[in-house]
């Protein structure tokens, strides 16, 4: 595996299927249902359910990114639903406090995780946990906790209130690319999804590919710079320069 010739200064991983391990069909199931259960006076809980797994996965669509993620999730809402944004911030929050441990059981730590950040801290560069940003900065931050990874001082975390777009769409990278003030080929993204990870390479990122919890997306996969299991990344973010 040759090791990049420029020097790196930020490490973008990937969260799920890369630090850590969560069933997302299992996970938005039960996420959406809990939430459904607190509107339940107002909207029947199928609908709303419905209605809301259209409005996550409406995200991950290109579009003009006038608005955040969070903003056209949440007008969504109040066209379909009639729930104001006001209303389901302070719902979606109470149960983020009340009820979201109940879902760390879906979560799996990776053993290797804490390692890959600490050797991306540790030759200073900048770290951004690059996950898809269709879920609130609370619910990200609940799965950094439960895989051992909220101690540490990210750059950016994306999230559906900080960012306009989704992976695969290489505008989600041009604006992580902005937020840290690098140009691409100063920056490695690193995740599992050989579709939505490395479409990095369409804004000029090199990528590598964790082959450990692979998500093989066929014909309309992108080909990695580098690859190779958590062992071997950590083996090469040690030895890069």
């Amino acid at each position: 595996m040759k090791l990049p010739q420029q020097s790196i200064e930020a490490i973008l991983f990937d969260l799920d299927g890369t630090l850590l391990q969560v069933e997302m069909q299992e996970f938005i199931p039960r996420y959406l249902q809990q939430l459904s259960v607190r509107f339940a006076p107002e909207v029947e809980p199928v609908r709303f359910q419905v209605t809301l797994r259209a409005a996550i996965f409406a995200l991950l669509q290109a579009r003009d990114g006038e608005q955040t993620n969070e903003e056209l999730f949440l007008r969504t809402l109040e066209r379909q639903l009639g729930i104001v944004p006001e209303r389901y911030r302070r719902v979606c929050d109470q149960w983020l406090e009340a009820e979201v441990e109940s879902l760390q059981p879906l979560v799996t730590r990776h053993p290797l995780a804490t390692q890959l950040v600490e050797a991306a801290f540790a030759r200073g560069a900048k770290v951004v946990i690059a996950t898809n940003p269709v879920f609130p900065r609370r619910l990200i931050e609940a799965r950094l906790r439960w895989a051992g990874l909220d101690r540490y001082p990210y750059s950016l975390v994306t999230c559906y209130e900080n960012s306009r777009h989704c992976k695969p769409n290489p505008e989600y990278f041009q604006e992580v690319l902005e937020k840290v003030e690098l140009a691409p080929e100063q920056c490695l993204m690193v995740g599992n999804d050989n579709h939505h990870d490395l479409a990095a390479i369409r804004a000029g990122i090199p990528t590598y590919l964790v082959e450990t919890w692979l998500i093989d997306r066929g014909t309309a996969s992108f080909e990695p710079d580098f690859r190779g299991v958590h062992a071997e990344l950590l083996t090469f973010l040690n030895n890069l320069r």
